[in-house]
């Protein structure tokens, strides 16, 4: 979305990252000006899927440069609205998907009846309104939330890592020899 909308020439965020630039803008935007209908609706799983919801960001920029009369590649002039109303419908598709994965978890009794935990990592982590809705979602729902620091949510391997070096401490799963280790290439 933030390449679609030409972030990179944006004056406030020449030099972010698309999320980063995404979550900037959308501080100041009006996520009520544009309405986005949320992906999958029609399916009952913990299952995510974006793609659907950029296909009608697509459309919905490409209408709005219509109505401005300017080219693939100007800022439009509701471009926080946009980034607003595509975080909020992205922040609200992450907590439905992820809710029917609690709930899914607790009837199946899949996690501790006390101290349930939700575990974010990677790129999404780093935002800041998403990690508050993940955190009303956990709250509402007696679950601690746990995130990485922002600084390192860049970055899967970071996140990999990460994990490796907390489930080692913790003497968990860890293996100290790779002999008998069976894996298939694909």
């Amino acid at each position: 979305v933030a390449r679609r909308l030409s972030l990179r020439k944006h004056p406030e965020c020449h030099s972010m990252a698309g999320g980063k630039a995404i979550e900037h803008l959308a501080q100041t935007g009006n996520q009520e000006l544009l309405t986005f209908r949320l992906p999958m609706q029609q399916y009952r799983s913990c299952d995510f899927s974006f793609s659907g919801l950029q296909n009608l960001v697509n459309n919905a920029i490409v209408q709005k440069e219509k109505e401005e009369g300017i080219q693939e590649g100007e800022i439009l002039s509701c471009v926080k609205d946009v980034a607003a109303a595509v975080q909020h419908a992205v922040a609200v598709h992450i907590i439905q998907r992820t809710y029917r994965a609690m709930l899914f978890c607790i009837k199946n009794s899949i996690l501790p009846s006390k101290n349930a935990t939700l575990v974010v990592s990677g790129g999404v982590a780093s935002n800041q309104y998403i990690r508050k809705v993940l955190q009303n979602l956990a709250d509402a729902n007696d679950f601690a939330l746990l995130c990485p620091p922002p600084k390192l949510c860049t970055d899967n391997g970071v996140m990999i890592a990460w994990n490796g070096i907390e489930r080692l401490r913790a003497g968990l799963g860890v293996l100290h020899s790779t002999a008998g280790v069976r894996y298939e290439p694909r």
